[in-house]
């Protein structure tokens, strides 16, 4: 498992010296459209939930969230050449995907319950080639349960088309990214964690598919 105490994330400012020019690059390149934005909430803990395509997904879905973010990433992932550091410097913490890995959940909770905002992609990777999800993992729902806080759902279209698996590096194409309005996880009175995670799990899916 890897383990760090504190790694250097690029400061606030970086990200909006560069949210611009990113944003005409996103535009130019794969006619990037965002919708529901106005869903978005500037400040208050909060659990970004996607459904997860392509290794751009993070910078795509970030450029309208106006404020700091951190990411939740598979660990492995890490430990790749430059695309490890580039992750670790745009603010991703490692996560084991199986299994339990209490030090990056503590990590997180602390995060949200600071009032700040975390990216989890519930699929636990990326999803089929055809751009349907996979089964959504209970990790988001049992964070916002913990934490006490929403849960912003987010759809990206067409992704899979720009930079199918396989594909050494993105073609043009058409992206659409939605966000929907805050979902609050629904813990029913003498219900289970595990069976409420498993039921609000499907029911972020079900709102993130609509958009697909």
């Amino acid at each position: 498992m890897r383990s760090k105490p504190e790694e250097f994330v690029l400061p606030e400012w970086v990200f909006q010296l560069v949210r611009t020019p990113l944003n005409f690059l996103w535009r130019g390149l794969f006619k990037i459209r965002y919708k529901g934005t106005e869903n978005i909430p500037e400040r208050g803990g909060l659990i970004v939930a996607a459904n997860h395509q392509t290794y751009i997904d993070p910078f795509w879905l970030s450029i309208p969230i106006k404020r700091p973010l951190r990411f939740l990433a598979w660990d492995a992932a890490f430990d790749w050449p430059l695309v490890g550091k580039l992750i670790e410097l745009f603010g991703a913490w490692p996560l084991q995907i199986e299994g339990s890995d209490p030090a990056a959940i503590r990590r997180t909770l602390q995060w949200l319950r600071a009032g700040e905002a975390v990216v989890i992609f519930p699929e636990g990777g990326r999803g089929r080639p055809d751009g349907s999800m996979l089964r959504f993992k209970g990790g988001a729902v049992r964070l916002a349960l913990e934490a006490d806080v929403p849960i912003l759902p987010v759809t990206i279209r067409g992704a899979h088309r720009v930079w199918p698996a396989g594909q050494p590096i993105p073609s043009l194409g058409t992206v659409v990214v939605t966000y929907h309005p805050l979902f609050r996880v629904n813990q029913k009175p003498g219900e289970e964690t595990r069976a409420c995670a498993r039921r609000e799990s499907d029911r972020l899916a079900a709102v993130i598919q609509s958009a697909l």
